[in-house]
């Protein structure tokens, strides 16, 4: 994690899964796992490279409709 913590007001649009984990407070690890999943909102893919949407990040309430993160769908 970078040393000072990420705000959201100041965050660009899209973020690394390291910048979005730092804002969820979760593992990169965590994640990553999340994502390959399909649970995460907002996922761009550019070849390898993961971008995630800041604004759908943020308005995204997990737990209400989809497994929580690092849950596996049934």
């Amino acid at each position: 994690m970078s040393a000072s913590p990420l705000a959201a007001n100041t965050a660009p649009a899209f973020l690394t899964v390291e910048e979005a984990a730092e804002l969820l407070r979760v593992n990169r690890k965590t994640l990553y796992e999340a994502i390959r999943l399909e649970q995460v909102p907002g996922v761009a893919r550019l070849g390898r490279i993961l971008r995630i949407h800041r604004d759908t990040l943020l308005t995204w309430s997990p737990g209400n409709s989809r497994p929580a993160l690092g849950d596996k769908k049934p």
